[in-house]
């Protein structure tokens, strides 16, 4: 696994830790969050565009659309969040995008 891809891993990890508290009440990941984190690692780990662009900006939707609704809502707790928490995480997630 390329360096690249085990800091977005980390930082999903992160995101999602953070929704699951919030919403599910839980320290570790509840079993919705976990399969859902483990999902996006598969498809982190088999993605064929080199260097990976954010699944946002990518021009092939590879995720079905009710995971990609149950990511996207991580992403919208957690964006906001992450760089009070990690900052420096979150401005490598935030300049990748650029």
């Amino acid at each position: 696994m390329a360096r690249d891809i085990k800091t977005e891993l980390k930082t999903l990890e992160l995101m999602a830790g953070m929704h699951c508290r919030a919403r599910h009440g839980g320290a570790p990941l509840c079993p919705a969050c976990r399969e859902l984190l483990a999902e996006a690692a598969r498809r982190l780990e088999r993605c064929p565009r080199d260097p990976k662009p954010s699944c946002r900006r990518c021009p092939a939707n590879c995720w079905p659309p009710d995971l990609r609704a149950r990511m996207r809502e991580i992403m919208r707790y957690s964006g906001p969040r992450l760089p009070l928490r990690h900052p420096l995480l979150a401005l490598k997630h935030y300049l990748k995008d650029f």
